[in-house]
């Protein structure tokens, strides 16, 4: 007898939870999955909305949705061509070295190595800033690739290391020439 009561109680709550659920969802209708965003059921409302109440209220009439306007095509430049000494301070180009050449640098020029082995060319006993390590680098150093090399003064440059039959792609900002 025990057992049949068990059954009849655990039925008649379930079916009270079906019943009080579907109560539930009958108050909560309105704010159930149903309703579409950007109704007067739906109180949650974007950016762009909120602006466009707020420019009506300031100006006192009818707001105009803005119209799209098509974005011009970008034209085709033509890159700028570095001359030998002719580079701006801002912008940076890509120069190849031949073995057997050597790039000199202007005052305040910057060269990044990005293929090959380069040497440091100076004529004094200073020579050129590797900002990347902190290290100044001397004549007949190695310049190590993708650092920063900063050249304080004119006439301090690099070379393509003795041996190698590859030449050097160099990055370059700021004043130069290939000898």
């Amino acid at each position: 007898m025990k057992s049949v009561w068990k059954v009849t109680t655990a039925a008649v709550l379930l079916a009270g939870g079906v019943w009080a659920g579907s109560l539930l969802n009958i108050t909560a209708e309105g704010a159930g999955v149903g309703s579409q965003p950007g109704t007067t059921d739906d109180p949650v409302v974007t950016k762009s909305y909120v602006d466009q109440q707020i420019q009506k209220a300031l100006s006192g009439g009818t707001v105009t949705t803005p119209v799209a306007s098509a974005t011009p095509a970008p034209s085709a430049t033509t890159a700028p061509v570095a001359t030998p000494g002719q580079n701006s301070n801002t912008e940076s180009v890509i120069v190849d070295v031949k073995p057997g050449q050597t790039l000199i640098a202007s005052a305040g020029a910057e060269f990044i190595v990005r293929a090959g082995k380069a040497v440091i060319v100076s004529q004094d006993a200073n020579g050129v800033a590797d900002l990347t390590d902190g290290k100044d680098l001397t004549n007949g150093l190695a310049a190590p690739s993708n650092h920063l090399l900063s050249f304080p003064r004119d006439g301090r440059g690099i070379a393509v290391q003795e041996g190698q039959t590859l030449g050097l792609v160099v990055m370059v900002r700021g004043g130069y020439t290939l000898k």
